[in-house]
């Protein structure tokens, strides 16, 4: 049998496996400024803190809507603006699924996510819990991709030596982290990317 190209998948989540819905509409409906929920959350000195476990999910929120406030009106409809923005959910690719789970057949697969404290109960809900042997959230690991230690730690979770991991992100940062670390990536933007990656481990096994 031919020796198969990886023994270890780490995939990020967000932008390859599941897809959050523009907040638009809601924002139109409390009141707000098209982007003004994205520019709150993602400003950097505000999530930072959030995806390395330095705050939780719940404070990270409540942040966000101090801002809101702060900036565009009242507390209550910053309030609920941001409660309304936290129930949304996202699409999840099940294309992109279905591959993780026949690549699980012949290596081991760790989802790898600079995200908060709510992770694992989100991957819960949305039928992701199951979907890989590890999941890396760096909000419990204390650093954030492109942070090298980050990949140190999603390959020792799987017990992979970094060359033979093979790593897929949409940002091209985290990308490039990851080349830098020792790993095979691919920076990901459609379907027929994954496939194309993913051929030669899952026809291997054949």
């Amino acid at each position: 049998m031919p020796l198969l190209p990886y023994d270890a998948v780490l995939c990020d989540i967000d932008g390859v496996i599941r897809h959050w819905p523009a907040a638009d509409e809601l924002e139109q409906e409390h009141g707000l400024p098209i982007g003004a929920l994205a520019a709150a959350a993602f400003a950097p000195a505000r999530l930072h803190p959030a995806i390395t476990g330095q705050i939780t999910d719940e404070q990270w929120r409540t942040l966000v809507a101090a801002d809101l406030a702060a900036h565009h009106g009242s507390k209550e409809r910053a309030d609920a603006s941001v409660g309304a923005w936290s129930a949304l959910q996202p699409i999840v690719d099940q294309e992109v699924v279905a591959l993780l789970e026949k690549v699980r057949e012949v290596a081991s697969v760790a989802l790898v996510s600079n995200a908060t404290t709510r992770l694992e109960w989100d991957l819960e809900r949305q039928g992701l819990a199951d979907l890989a042997d590890a999941v890396v959230n760096t909000a419990r690991i204390g650093v954030a991709k492109p942070d090298l230690r980050v990949y140190r730690t999603a390959a020792e979770r799987l017990d992979a030596a970094i060359d033979r991991c093979l790593f897929i992100d949409d940002t091209e940062a985290n990308v490039t982290a990851a080349r830098e670390a020792g790993m095979t990536a691919l920076h990901y933007r459609q379907l027929e990317d994954l496939h194309e990656a993913l051929s030669p481990l899952l026809n291997g096994s054949n």
